[in-house]
């Protein structure tokens, strides 16, 4: 018997002092010089340990402070104060937000599950997968020995053609070709950035944290370095029709992927001869007909349909269309084709937290790409500098490549965790399962309309009794 796939962590401390969610403002202007000062009495001892990081120009005592408030309730002047960090809520942008960012580099620091012991603050509703709820019923009798006990619940996914049937000849041996299936243990790939401070260093880091996941990593056919030797197994090549390589592209990788073109019949042509034994991927936009695209795919031969959405998880041709939508579009028509058990569908785009994973796949993906989370754990701030030619504030480019691997590798351990969580709580024991598993969610959408469409169509103008 296998043994059991687990993501074993361990803490990676930050390479710089990561901006803290609020700061301490102590003003020293009208200070009564008590013989006892709050500040002494601090049980963090955050007074005493503080100093300035000049490179960096920070206070220390922001990323200090416990934030147990004893220090401003105590001072009977009122001179000390929490304020939030006006450069912590300039962060990334309205998808990439502060709070997202802070999590992700907590998870990447620790391995752990971030919990939140005031409980969750926020809205239960929003756009995108926001307006998305899994069904928890399961979760009043969970496992008695936890998520890796005995109950033992897989994350393992296939990519590639399943056949429908199996056929065998008098000799008792499979008959007809043998389908091509890939198993990777965990349902995220991984994918470069489309921007950010990354360097060769960093793409070895990413490699390595691949090949210890047993997942792959996504990297642009001009990017692969010849010195990448032995990680073809672990690489995606992504082939642009018109930058197609052959030369460039790993004998030995197991998966290819070629942006959607008018002629990408031609490029995939050029690539079996390249490379038969490795299976092949077409990544087309999420967009208006994309529907019709992934299906003439799968009736031309191709069973890896990637669907790409914008960075900010939204179509690219209508700003107010989200990934869940999407996925749901396409899961459904090639339903409706009787195509579905027939292919792989990936989806990328937006992909920020771990219930994002889950969530996708119940709308119909058999797995995730995630590019972003994998820079930003390695304390990317989203600030965009490097796209303006300006230098990264934290100098990515220069993390070693055994540094990068053990925070992806703690990311994505608590990532796993997490959707084991999900997962025993709906009741479900193998990531397969999870697949287009509509029934076992609720959409704010279906439950406004069923709530309150009974009550009528109100207009301007009518009274309400």
């Amino acid at each position: 018997m296998p043994a059991k796939y687990m993501i074993h962590t361990k803490p990676v401390p930050h390479r710089n002092k990561p901006l803290a969610r609020s700061g301490v403002i102590a003003w020293e202007e009208g200070c009564l010089k008590c013989a006892v000062c709050v500040k002494t009495q601090c049980v963090y001892d955050v007074y005493k340990k503080r100093g300035l990081d000049c490179r960096q120009m920070m206070d220390s005592i922001d990323n200090l402070c416990m934030n147990c408030l004893r220090c401003v309730q105590n001072c009977p002047r009122e001179l000390i104060h929490k304020s939030l960090n006006p450069e912590y809520r300039e962060m990334g942008d309205i998808h990439w937000a502060p709070d997202i960012i802070a999590s992700l580099w907590y998870q990447a620091e620790t391995g752990k599950i971030p919990v939140s012991g005031a409980g969750y603050p926020g809205p239960f509703s929003g756009p995108g997968f926001d307006s998305m709820w899994t069904d928890m019923s399961e979760i009043v009798r969970p496992t008695r020995d936890g998520i890796h006990g005995r109950e033992y619940i897989s994350a393992a996914v296939d990519l590639g053609k399943t056949p429908s049937h199996l056929s065998f000849n008098d000799a008792g041996e499979l008959a007809g070709d043998i389908s091509l299936v890939i198993d990777i243990p965990l349902p995220i790939l991984m994918r470069v950035p489309s921007f950010g401070a990354t360097g060769e260093e960093t793409i070895r880091g990413w490699l390595m944290a691949a090949k210890h996941l047993g997942t792959m990593l996504a990297l642009p056919q001009k990017m692969i370095s010849p010195s990448f030797d032995n990680v073809g197994q672990w690489l995606i090549p992504l082939v642009l029709p018109e930058e197609f390589d052959s030369d460039n592209i790993p004998r030995d990788a197991r998966l290819i992927e070629v942006a959607w073109s008018e002629n990408w019949q031609e490029v995939v042509k050029d690539i079996k001869e390249a490379c038969p034994s490795g299976l092949i991927s077409v990544r087309i936009p999420m967009e208006a007909g994309m529907e019709e695209k992934a299906v003439s795919l799968i009736e031309n031969g191709i069973f890896i349909v990637h669907l790409e959405g914008s960075r900010n998880g939204r179509f690219f041709d209508d700003d107010n269309r989200y990934l869940k939508s999407g996925i749901l579009s396409v899961h459904l028509k090639l339903v409706e084709a009787n195509l579905r058990d027939e292919v792989t569908l990936l989806v990328s785009g937006g992909i920020a937290m771990a219930e994002h994973v889950a969530k996708a796949m119940i709308c119909g993906a058999d797995a995730v790409m995630v590019d972003f989370p994998c820079q930003i754990a390695l304390e990317c701030r989203m600030c965009r500098r490097c796209t303006e030619g300006l230098s990264c504030p934290v100098e990515i480019e220069r993390a070693p490549s055994s540094w990068v691997a053990a925070r992806v590798v703690n990311l994505f351990g608590a990532w796993h965790n997490q959707l084991l969580e999900v997962m025993g709580a709906m009741g479900i024991r193998d990531a397969r399962r999870l697949r287009g598993e509509t029934g076992r969610s609720m959409f704010f959408e279906d439950l406004e309309r069923s709530t309150f469409t009974s009550l009528g169509k109100v207009e301007e103008g009518y009274e309400l009794e």
